[in-house]
């Protein structure tokens, strides 16, 4: 007697994965921003993007915050309305870690050239690039990776593909399941490996 294997329900990312994401995210975005920053004010086409280490846990906390604003703040104020409050929020982190960080002597930015600095952690002339990433943040990053989901056990997609590169059996013991399941999806197999829809 042959028996399937119940698959399990799709989970949610764990808070680690999520600030995982987030923190990558927050790093590549200052990488990008600082070399755009470079090109604009001196014309460099080396595009020279710098950040510190410090940015990973600065930007993933920060932002997994910012999610959970989101998520009680979506159904009672507008979107622009919870922007403004991710950019306060924002100003109150990057001055909270850079002090922190500055008593180490540790802090990687320094805004005192800019006119209406605060002890050179923060900046006002900051204020609607912040507002723009909050927006992006919410509406892109965030919303996203609350719809990812793990996916355990066999019905992975590419467990199904290998099992018919290996003569098709092994699902229920019927011959060749997975590629039923495949066209099924308006997929064929391709002569070097890869998956091509028809």
């Amino acid at each position: 007697m042959v028996t399937s294997e119940t698959p399990e329900a799709p989970v949610p990312l764990t808070a680690l994965s999520r600030w995982y994401l987030y923190a990558i995210h927050g790093y590549f975005c200052e990488v990008m921003f600082t070399a755009a920053w470079e090109f604009v004010v001196n014309c460099n086409w080396k595009f020279p993007g710098v950040t510190s280490v410090w940015a990973l846990f600065i930007y993933g906390t920060c932002i997994l915050i910012v999610e959970q604003m989101y998520l009680k703040l979506r159904g009672r104020c507008p979107v622009l309305l919870r922007c403004i409050i991710y950019t306060l929020w924002t100003y109150l982190w990057e001055f909270g870690t850079g002090l922190l960080l500055r008593q180490f002597n540790a802090c990687p930015w320094d805004y005192s050239e800019f006119r209406y600095n605060f002890m050179g952690l923060i900046t006002a002339e900051y204020a609607v690039p912040w507002f723009c990433a909050s927006f992006i943040v919410e509406r892109l990053v965030i919303r996203k990776t609350l719809r990812l989901r793990f996916h355990e056990g066999p019905e992975d997609g590419w467990s199904n593909h290998q099992s018919d590169a290996g003569g098709g059996r092994g699902n229920g013991g019927t011959v060749g399941g997975g590629r039923r399941r495949e066209r099924s999806r308006g997929m064929g197999n391709n002569s070097n490996g890869y998956l091509k829809a028809e």
